[in-house]
Protein backbone atom coordinates (compact mmCIF):
# COMPACT_ATOMS: atom_id res chain seq x y z
CA UNK A 1 0.00 0.00 0.00
CA UNK A 2 1.10 3.60 -0.75
CA UNK A 3 0.67 5.80 1.63
CA UNK A 4 0.74 9.13 0.12
CA UNK A 5 -1.62 7.79 -2.59
CA UNK A 6 -4.22 6.57 0.36
CA UNK A 7 -4.16 10.20 1.95
CA UNK A 8 -4.64 11.56 -1.56
CA UNK A 9 -7.84 9.35 -2.35
CA UNK A 10 -9.10 10.05 1.20
CA UNK A 11 -8.40 13.82 0.89
CA UNK A 12 -10.26 13.63 -3.17
CA UNK A 13 -12.84 11.91 -1.28
CA UNK A 14 -14.02 14.68 1.00
CA UNK A 15 -14.38 17.04 -1.80
CA UNK A 16 -15.64 14.96 -4.41
CA UNK A 17 -16.88 11.70 -3.25
CA UNK A 18 -16.43 8.12 -2.51
CA UNK A 19 -15.60 8.10 1.31
CA UNK A 20 -17.57 5.80 3.28
CA UNK A 21 -19.88 8.41 4.63
CA UNK A 22 -21.18 9.12 1.42
CA UNK A 23 -20.87 13.11 1.81
CA UNK A 24 -18.73 15.08 0.07
CA UNK A 25 -18.27 18.55 -0.33
CA UNK A 26 -19.08 18.90 -4.21
CA UNK A 27 -22.66 17.19 -3.70
CA UNK A 28 -23.17 19.11 -1.09
CA UNK A 29 -22.86 22.56 -2.32
CA UNK A 30 -24.43 21.31 -6.11
CA UNK A 31 -27.30 23.65 -6.14
CA UNK A 32 -26.71 25.98 -4.00
CA UNK A 33 -27.21 29.43 -5.18
CA UNK A 34 -24.85 32.42 -3.92
CA UNK A 35 -28.04 33.60 -2.14
CA UNK A 36 -28.31 30.15 -0.23
CA UNK A 37 -24.62 30.38 0.03
CA UNK A 38 -24.74 33.95 1.48
CA UNK A 39 -27.44 33.34 4.05
CA UNK A 40 -26.46 33.96 8.10
CA UNK A 41 -28.54 32.10 10.13
CA UNK A 42 -28.60 32.80 13.70
CA UNK A 43 -24.95 33.16 14.56
CA UNK A 44 -23.61 30.42 12.62
CA UNK A 45 -20.87 31.14 9.67
CA UNK A 46 -22.30 31.18 6.21
CA UNK A 47 -21.77 28.17 3.76
CA UNK A 48 -19.32 30.50 1.71
CA UNK A 49 -17.50 31.28 4.76
CA UNK A 50 -17.17 27.80 5.36
CA UNK A 51 -16.29 26.85 1.90
CA UNK A 52 -13.31 29.81 2.04
CA UNK A 53 -12.39 29.10 5.35
CA UNK A 54 -11.80 24.95 4.16
CA UNK A 55 -9.78 26.07 0.49
CA UNK A 56 -7.84 29.06 2.94
CA UNK A 57 -5.83 25.95 4.57
CA UNK A 58 -5.79 23.91 1.49
CA UNK A 59 -4.17 26.83 -0.65
CA UNK A 60 -1.64 27.36 2.09
CA UNK A 61 -0.40 24.23 2.60
CA UNK A 62 -0.38 23.54 -1.35
CA UNK A 63 2.17 26.29 -1.85
CA UNK A 64 4.20 24.29 1.04
CA UNK A 65 3.31 21.29 -1.28
CA UNK A 66 4.59 23.57 -4.89
CA UNK A 67 7.86 24.27 -2.40
CA UNK A 68 6.86 27.67 -1.27
CA UNK A 69 6.50 29.29 2.65
CA UNK A 70 3.43 28.29 4.49
CA UNK A 71 1.69 31.52 4.97
CA UNK A 72 -1.59 31.44 6.60
CA UNK A 73 -3.00 32.96 9.62
CA UNK A 74 -6.44 32.13 11.42
CA UNK A 75 -7.25 35.92 11.52
CA UNK A 76 -7.37 35.89 7.82
CA UNK A 77 -9.33 32.28 7.30
CA UNK A 78 -12.58 33.97 7.66
CA UNK A 79 -11.87 36.56 4.73
CA UNK A 80 -14.54 36.12 2.39
CA UNK A 81 -13.95 38.29 -0.78
CA UNK A 82 -17.78 39.17 -1.13
CA UNK A 83 -19.99 37.61 -2.79
CA UNK A 84 -22.77 39.19 -4.91
CA UNK A 85 -23.72 36.87 -7.76
CA UNK A 86 -23.46 33.72 -9.21
CA UNK A 87 -20.22 34.53 -11.18
CA UNK A 88 -18.85 35.37 -7.52
CA UNK A 89 -20.14 32.13 -6.04
CA UNK A 90 -18.82 29.84 -8.97
CA UNK A 91 -15.39 31.45 -8.83
CA UNK A 92 -15.02 30.34 -5.47
CA UNK A 93 -15.90 26.62 -5.76
CA UNK A 94 -13.87 26.95 -8.93
CA UNK A 95 -10.96 27.95 -6.85
CA UNK A 96 -11.85 25.41 -4.47
CA UNK A 97 -11.80 22.57 -6.81
CA UNK A 98 -8.54 22.92 -8.69
CA UNK A 99 -6.78 23.54 -5.58
CA UNK A 100 -8.46 20.21 -4.43
CA UNK A 101 -7.23 18.70 -7.74
CA UNK A 102 -3.77 20.14 -7.19
CA UNK A 103 -3.27 19.39 -3.43
CA UNK A 104 -4.44 15.67 -4.30
CA UNK A 105 -2.14 15.03 -7.11
CA UNK A 106 0.49 16.69 -5.18
CA UNK A 107 0.51 14.47 -2.17
CA UNK A 108 0.37 11.70 -4.37
CA UNK A 109 4.29 12.82 -5.57
CA UNK A 110 5.84 12.92 -2.33
CA UNK A 111 7.78 10.20 -0.76
CA UNK A 112 6.34 8.23 1.70
CA UNK A 113 9.22 9.61 3.70
CA UNK A 114 8.26 12.76 3.08
CA UNK A 115 5.45 11.98 5.77
CA UNK A 116 8.17 11.50 8.52
CA UNK A 117 9.72 14.88 8.06
CA UNK A 118 8.72 18.54 9.88
CA UNK A 119 6.16 20.43 7.68
CA UNK A 120 7.60 23.79 7.04
CA UNK A 121 8.77 23.99 10.63
CA UNK A 122 9.14 21.48 13.36
CA UNK A 123 6.35 23.73 15.44
CA UNK A 124 3.52 22.73 13.13
CA UNK A 125 4.56 18.86 13.66
CA UNK A 126 4.93 16.24 10.72
CA UNK A 127 3.45 16.06 7.08
CA UNK A 128 1.94 13.27 7.92
CA UNK A 129 0.18 15.28 10.90
CA UNK A 130 -0.84 18.30 8.34
CA UNK A 131 -2.18 16.35 5.60
CA UNK A 132 -4.61 14.70 7.99
CA UNK A 133 -5.03 17.64 9.86
CA UNK A 134 -6.29 19.39 6.10
CA UNK A 135 -8.96 16.08 5.97
CA UNK A 136 -10.38 16.18 9.07
CA UNK A 137 -10.96 19.94 9.01
CA UNK A 138 -12.70 19.44 6.12
CA UNK A 139 -14.70 16.81 7.53
CA UNK A 140 -15.49 19.03 10.57
CA UNK A 141 -16.76 22.00 8.21
CA UNK A 142 -18.29 19.76 5.76
CA UNK A 143 -20.63 18.79 8.52
CA UNK A 144 -21.04 22.39 9.70
CA UNK A 145 -22.19 23.24 5.43
CA UNK A 146 -24.91 20.12 5.38
CA UNK A 147 -26.52 21.18 8.73
CA UNK A 148 -26.54 25.11 8.01
CA UNK A 149 -27.85 23.79 4.24
CA UNK A 150 -30.69 21.42 5.49
CA UNK A 151 -31.59 24.95 8.09
CA UNK A 152 -32.00 27.43 4.63
CA UNK A 153 -33.53 24.34 2.88
CA UNK A 154 -36.25 23.43 5.35
CA UNK A 155 -35.90 26.47 7.37
CA UNK A 156 -35.41 23.66 10.66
Amino acid sequence: MNLTAQIARHFREVHFGGNWTSVNLQDSLAGITWQQATTKVDSLNTIAALVYHINYYVSAVLKVLEGGPLDAHDKYSFDLPLIQSDEDWEKLLNKTWTDARNFANLIEQLPESKLESDFSEKKYGSYYRNLHGIIEHSHYHLGQIVLIKKIILTGK
